[in-house]
């Protein structure tokens, strides 16, 4: 048992690094307009409001494991399509299918967790699978990098090597979850309908958990795009200067999923969340008066590490606030990640008026609402 256990939570861990794939579509070579190639992020976002809540549903009918390797195949076939061709329409149509697997993996990835802890250090493994997911956004530009200068055997991929590479592993991931026995409670009594899983926002602890999530996306897209504007603005740094300001949040975002599934593991849940919240708060009292390097750089890392862990503590609160909806309070969490894209359109109004520190205002409010949560959760 323990031995099927270690396989089932190795396969399990294997998907996250799968679900780390997604992050390609910010390093696709295609020489289009900014303007243009940012379709390609905003789709991602796109497929998790579309398929999010749905991807809940479908659990119930066909259970978590299945519905994973349902991603998988969606997400290999997405890899499969760029090594024919790498038209822009070619790259749609690829980029599409990935966003679609990837909101299908998310929404039923973290349940199957669940299932494979059997409830026990649920938010520590999900964090966890966080930290296995970076290693695979960390790769994918040195990986295409490589391909493209020839340091690696590109099969006259190019850059594109990075699909074929990723592709063999998405199948290897697949096989692997698909021989491992995972033993799923039947759901009892009939599925819930789409309106009856909206309906489950009307519970607080699940609308609060869903606005955490909100902020905890908003902040960290807010973060990457604002960072290096701030640098920029305050320092006078040039744009390739101030781009460190996105690896050094990267960097501090990795660390602290590797190091939060320890704590999460020692800590009450809530002592850990606490001081995430108040991290990120000195954060933004650091971001919005800062003029000199060294205190933005702290801000920055601080941040990157306070956020790293909302997300798997919030989900994680409200999977286990609803035992027996899980699969439909995934979804709904899952689709809070689309929701997140509102926090940057308010930040560009709010810089376009007052400079940067605007933006970090309305990042200020996300961090000032995990505060209010705090309450929500156990003080066992």
């Amino acid at each position: 048992m323990a031995k099927t256990n270690k396989i089932a939570i190795i396969s399990v861990m294997l998907c996250f690094f799968c679900m780390g794939f997604v992050d390609l579509v910010g390093i696709a070579d295609l020489q289009l307009s900014d303007s243009v190639a940012n379709i390609f992020p905003s789709l991602v976002f796109f497929w998790f409001l579309i398929f999010s809540v749905p991807t809940g549903m479908l659990m119930n009918k066909i259970g978590r494991k299945k519905t994973v390797l349902l991603s998988l195949a969606v997400t290999i076939l997405s890899l499969m399509i760029p090594l024919f061709g790498n038209s822009f329409a070619v790259m749609l149509i690829a980029f599409s299918l990935l966003g679609i697997g990837n909101a299908l993996m998310q929404t039923s990835l973290n349940p199957l967790v669940s299932t494979v802890m059997g409830g026990g250090n649920l938010a520590s493994t999900l964090t966890f699978g966080q930290f296995i997911k970076a290693i695979a956004s960390f790769l994918a530009p040195y990986l295409a990098m490589w391909g493209a200068t020839a340091v690696i055997p590109s099969l006259g991929l190019d850059w594109r090597v990075l699909f074929a590479i990723y592709f063999v592993v998405g199948i290897f991931s697949a096989v692997l979850l698909g021989v491992t026995p995972i033993h799923e409670e039947k759901i009892e009594g009939k599925p819930s309908t789409f309106i009856e899983c909206f309906k489950l926002l009307g519970t607080p602890i699940v609308l609060l958990s869903f606005l955490g999530i909100m902020c905890h996306v908003g902040i960290d897209v807010g973060t990457n795009t604002t960072a290096p504007k701030i640098l920029m603005e305050r320092l006078g740094m040039s744009l390739n200067e101030a781009a460190f300001a996105t690896s050094l949040y990267f960097i501090f975002r990795t660390i602290g999923c590797l190091t939060g599934s320890f704590f999460l593991r020692v800590l009450k849940m809530r002592t850990f969340f606490i001081i995430s919240v108040i991290m990120m708060a000195l954060s933004m009292c650091g971001l919005f008066f800062g003029q000199e390097k060294w205190i933005l750089y702290t801000a920055i890392a601080l941040v990157g590490y306070g956020n790293s862990n909302i997300f798997s503590m919030c989900f994680a609160t409200a999977l286990e606030s609803m035992p027996k909806k899980q699969n439909e309070v995934s979804g709904l969490m899952i689709m809070g990640l689309f929701g997140g894209t509102i926090f940057p359109l308010f930040m560009g109004f709010a810089s376009d008026a007052v400079g940067q520190a605007g933006a970090v205002a309305v990042m200020a409010i996300g961090v000032i609402y995990l505060f209010t949560y705090i309450k929500q959760l156990k003080t066992a």
